[in-house]
């Protein structure tokens, strides 16, 4: 029920922002030609040259450090596109870039104000304002691609999303912790942000904890940008918590392994993947991390060759943007721009690149692989997706470029596979 009320608080913060816009949509030609071959027409977004793509993300407060570098991997994929001549080698690809600052009714705001100047939405930053964008989207026809991973998003045909879900991520983790590591037995906790995205966390350790026959201790929740989490800290220290998967963005998460290496509580901490960013590595909170984190994320090390999607993109990265900095929210928007390349390469085959047109084809995508940043997703209907059920666990190491080492490389719980897709409740 909690995640029920959750998603419905969310939904509800667009609905007025949502029905003022619906004059302007009924003014708006779809364009496009039907789908049926041939050059596609001019429509929102296309000029019969140039396809151009939405960015829907934080560039300002908290949350640009992940917003900003995601943004620089949709760039430098399309960037590179553009460089063999475009999508089906003819039409070269442009970003608009609109700042959301983390905010719900905000991300609404901006995508009424782009949405038909671009025929789709490569990146919107966040499980809430994804959430609250959505019933447009459906409305709208417009397809989106999410920088989230909430379970909810494989089963919306409005949504392109890549990787193993938030869910699949905690899932992972805990049969890694109770059967690699000796976790066993061990008292686990959570400590969640208290919205969408730290409930989404919250339900697979619940999913884990029944298929794995343990019981979670202690659950405590912040909200985001909370400078005192003292109280919550010291709780989780007074269960005995030896384990604790912890849901956050990178500067909460700071604050939270501040306050429990200052209050010498050291679990074993498993953090959801955007709970990381490099400068935590570099901080005088590496040794503590050192001992105790895992992130729970995708792919692999920023620079390993064995993998050919790291070495394409980094040999990318080294062309196109030589000062970009090792960065997994880079290798996330880098992925999405493959995704979403895919879809338009669809498009103009099907001869449509209007927002109805688009959306038909993402729902006849197949299997795209990702060469390894992440596994291959299976798209396609909705109903039928099959998202990769396997994640990375890192530990920190402050030597390795992002501040992470690979422990296990796409680690992939028999449960995970279990796990079951629904579609969000608005």
């Amino acid at each position: 029920m909690r995640r029920k009320g959750l998603l419905a608080a969310a939904a509800a913060a667009a609905l007025a922002l949502t029905g003022a816009a619906c004059g302007q949509d009924e003014e708006t030609s779809a364009g496009g030609n039907g789908g049926g071959g041939g050059a596609p027409k001019k429509t929102e977004g296309f000029d019969g040259k140039t396809i151009k793509l939405g960015v829907l993300t934080p560039l300002t407060g908290g949350v640009a450090v992940i917003g900003e570098p995601l943004t620089a991997g949709n760039e430098v994929y399309f960037e590179a596109v553009n460089k063999k001549g475009g999508i089906a080698g003819k039409y070269k690809v442009e970003i608009e870039q609109a700042d959301t600052q983390y905010e719900p009714d905000k991300t609404v705001q901006q995508y009424n104000r782009l949405k038909n100047q671009v025929v789709a939405f490569t990146q919107v930053l966040g499980t809430a304002p994804t959430l609250a964008l959505l019933p447009q989207l459906n409305r709208d026809k417009v397809l989106a691609a999410p920088a989230s991973l909430d379970a909810f998003w494989v089963r919306e045909p409005q949504l392109l999303p890549v990787g193993g879900p938030y869910q699949v991520q905690a899932i992972n983790a805990l049969d890694y912790y109770v059967n690699k590591a000796d976790g066993k037995g061990k008292k686990i906790c959570t400590f969640i942000q208290d919205d969408v995205y730290g409930e989404a966390g919250q339900q697979g350790v619940d999913f884990a904890a029944e298929k794995l026959g343990f019981e979670v201790t202690e659950t405590q929740k912040f909200r985001v940008g909370t400078k005192d989490v003292a109280g919550q800290v010291q709780r989780l220290k007074r269960a005995g918590c030896e384990a604790v998967f912890l849901v956050a963005t990178p500067t909460d998460a700071g604050t939270i392994w501040g306050t429990a290496a200052q209050l010498k509580f050291a679990p074993r901490w498993m953090a959801q993947s955007p709970a990381w960013i490099d400068e935590l590595g570099k901080s005088p909170l590496a040794k503590y991390l050192e001992q105790t984190a895992w992130v729970i994320a995708e792919g692999t090390e920023w620079g390993d060759e064995s993998v050919p999607g790291m070495a394409e993109m980094v040999k990318n990265v080294q062309e196109l943007r030589p000062k970009q900095e090792p960065d997994y929210y880079f290798a996330f928007g880098y992925n999405q721009g493959r995704a979403m390349e895919a879809v338009l390469e669809k498009a103009v085959e099907l001869g449509d690149l209007s927002h109805e047109g688009i959306t038909k084809a993402a729902g006849e995508l197949g299997t795209v692989s990702f060469e390894g940043l992440t596994d291959d997703y299976q798209y396609g209907a909705a109903e039928q997706r099959n998202p990769p059920r396997k994640s990375t666990i890192f530990e920190v190491d402050p030597k390795k470029a992002f501040g992470l080492g690979r422990l296990e490389y796409q680690y992939e719980s028999e449960f995970a596979k279990e796990f079951e897709f629904q579609k969000a409740e608005l």
